[in-house]
């Protein structure tokens, strides 16, 4: 941590089904000595996407979205303007999901404290004082891979016409209660200093960020505070619900679709890889001064997840995962 100058660090691991062990090392934010614990949050940033997707998911077996049907056929306040590409492949939630529908705007960066916050109308617009360009098709949807966070505005878009609420309410209820993440959240935390169970961002020299950290209401693709304990229960769902032993969000058989390529190794919301016992699923992130990934077998119940509050943890995440697979014999090379 020292040498990438990585102020603090949450980590769990999963083993035989069960949190093994979860740890915090480190601060909470450089120079100060409040420690980082397992119950500090982090912003999980594009790990958002396959917690998003799994609630997405559940209204589509609740039968309040369709997963193949045209979007604009779900979206009431806003629609997705059509175009010459759309006229034949129309997007789809599994199209948005799996990152195949052709939509610009691969991430999103952020607004600093004080900052007025756009409404999610205005972000799919790109209209002031959003900082993105609008959400549209560029390419013929359902034809290539194309890492969106764009598409993921639609998706929250969609669950929030499907339900009447909020969207960060909505995961809530579908998602975070039902599964025991009772520390995590999509609702958007101002940075004060009030706020001492939340860690502080850091730059790639070890720095805090000025305010403590970005805000993110582009909630499904980067807006997730969690601990690695409840990424932990996120990933213990997923394998169970594969297995058909917990179905607590959705179904095994919709598990098998979420967890299944739709092009290239990208899943719903989630990327696959590997086979047999070595058969994994897997998502990172990085917000400004955050850095966050999580890795689960989807045959066996053991997997890890990591979080970090520095924009340079990536190795060090990468390093971390390594000698966990070495001290508790993964499969290799396809396991995490």
């Amino acid at each position: 941590m020292r040498f990438y100058r990585v102020p603090g660090m949450s980590l769990a691991v999963v083993n035989d089904g069960r949190i093994e062990w979860a740890k915090g090392y480190g601060v909470l934010c450089a120079g100060r000595s409040e420690p980082v614990t397992p119950e500090t949050r982090f912003q999980a940033a594009s790990v958002s996407k396959p917690v998003s997707s799994l609630g997405a998911l559940a209204l589509v077996e609740q039968g309040r979205l369709g997963l193949d049907a045209p979007v604009n056929s779900g979206l009431a306040s806003w629609k997705l303007p059509e175009n010459h590409l759309t006229r034949k492949n129309p997007v789809t939630l599994r199209r948005l999901l799996s990152h195949t529908a052709g939509i610009n705007v691969h991430g999103f960066r952020g607004y600093p404290a004080q900052v007025r916050l756009p409404t999610l109308d205005q972000i799919l617009d790109g209209l002031p004082p959003a900082n993105s360009a609008p959400v549209r098709v560029e390419e013929v949807p359902g034809e290539e891979f194309r890492y969106s966070g764009g598409g993921m505005m639609l998706v929250q878009k969609l669950v929030e016409d499907a339900t009447g609420e909020r969207f960060a309410e909505s995961m809530a209820e579908q998602v975070l209660r039902p599964l025991g993440m009772l520390q995590s959240t999509f609702q958007i935390i101002e940075p004060t200093d009030s706020n001492p169970e939340f860690a502080t961002a850091h730059q790639v020299n070890g720095q805090p960020v000025a305010g403590r950290w970005y805000r993110y209401p582009e909630s499904t693709a980067a807006g997730l505070w969690t601990t690695a304990g409840d990424l932990s229960r996120f990933v213990i769902e997923l394998q169970e619900s594969r297995g058909g032993k917990s179905n607590r969000v959705i179904s095994r058989r919709m598990t098998e679709v979420m967890l299944t390529p739709q092009k290239e190794t990208v899943g719903l919301g989630i990327f696959v890889q590997g086979s047999g016992p070595a058969e994994t699923f897997a998502h990172d992130g990085a917000n400004i001064g955050f850095r966050s990934s999580f890795a689960g077998f989807a045959n066996r119940g053991q997997g890890i997840a990591v979080l970090a509050n520095s924009d340079s943890a990536d190795w060090l995440i990468h390093e971390i995962a390594r000698s966990v697979a070495e001290a508790y014999a993964w499969p290799t090379p396809s396991g995490p």
